[in-house]
């Protein structure tokens, strides 16, 4: 399989129709690559192999500052490859970082959850 094939094609209008069901916006990842399907594929790796990461920041967040920073990282991380959903998530994280244990533990359920979903369907993307 080639790189090209891994990262499907599409029109700018079927992109736009299913868009809002999608956990990626490919259309925002083609622009941000300057439709160099390499670097796409190089990203969506990177971002698959450190999503595990950002969650263990998270976790181990001593303090407002770490948590912020952890967040804020992986929100740009998102909206890099054009995970909406997962930024917007993690920017919600980064606002509340002054949460007690149980709700800094819901967010990261949340962030956990927006993860594997974009990570699933990187994998689809690249079976």
């Amino acid at each position: 399989m080639t790189v090209t094939a891994m990262v499907p094609k599409l029109s700018v209008a079927d992109a736009s129709a299913t868009q809002a069901e999608r956990p990626l916006d490919l259309v925002h990842l083609s622009r941000y690559t300057l439709g160099n399907r390499s670097l796409e594929v190089e990203l969506l790796g990177l971002f698959r192999a450190q999503a595990g990461v950002y969650v263990a920041r998270l976790q181990d967040a001593a303090n407002e500052k770490e948590w912020k920073d952890a967040a804020h990282s992986l929100k740009g991380s998102a909206r890099g490859l054009g995970a909406w959903a997962l930024g917007d998530i993690a920017e919600e994280a980064e606002r509340r970082a002054g949460d007690d244990a149980a709700g800094r533990a819901y967010m990261i359920g949340r962030i956990r959850d927006a993860i594997d979903t974009v990570n699933l369907y990187i994998d689809e993307l690249m079976a």
